[in-house]
């Protein structure tokens, strides 16, 4: 599984050397290499698979189509800036009304995940683990190659499947900017 990591974090073979442009983020002053692609705003969003807190798979397309997604992404659960950006998320959630899904992705296990969300009263973000294969960093350009954990970011796709906001925290370990993403999902509504 490594080596997969491995190869997709090498830059791409083709075009001129001056052109590769390698992606990073800190954690804690830390320079950590992303793997995959950068997502673009504008940009047909990507599909993945990852597992819910009852270890059942979800396929974003199958689950989300025709509904604004907002999807909120952490390193882990467990640590102090995740769990404020989840239960920050988790209360704005029911405000942005029926129309508006918000889901958290981490690398915890499902495990941890569900007994995070008991503990925390987590009830109105879906949270699920990227843990098995990395689908989600991979395809959304935020695993962390080093950590082997997902950056921290926000993604809002609209409706038709539309990328219509993306932010990816230049340094993990601080919070993404709220309000732009609550105005960001308010200007789809």
């Amino acid at each position: 599984m490594d080596e997969d990591i491995d190869k997709q974090a090498e830059p791409a073979e083709q075009g001129p050397a001056e052109t590769r442009v390698k992606r990073t983020v800190t954690l804690q002053g830390r320079t950590m290499t992303l793997v995959g692609e950068e997502l673009k705003v504008g940009m047909t969003a990507p599909d993945f698979k990852v597992i819910d807190n009852e270890m059942l798979p979800l396929k974003f397309s199958r689950s989300f189509k025709g509904r604004i997604a907002v999807i909120s992404v952490v390193p882990s659960l467990d640590t102090p800036i995740c769990d404020l950006q989840t239960r920050r998320f988790n209360k704005e959630a029911e405000a942005l009304g029926p129309d508006v899904h918000v889901l958290t992705i981490s690398m915890d296990l499902p495990f941890a995940q569900k007994r995070w969300c008991g503990a925390a009263g987590v009830n109105r973000v879906r949270i699920f683990s990227d843990h098995q294969k990395a689908d989600f960093g991979k395809t959304y350009g935020v695993l962390i190659k080093e950590l082997r954990l997902l950056a921290r970011a926000v993604f809002i796709v609209d409706k038709d499947g539309i990328v219509k906001y993306a932010q990816i925290m230049p340094e993990a370990a601080k919070e993404p900017d709220y309000t732009e993403v609550l105005n960001a999902v308010k200007a789809m509504m």
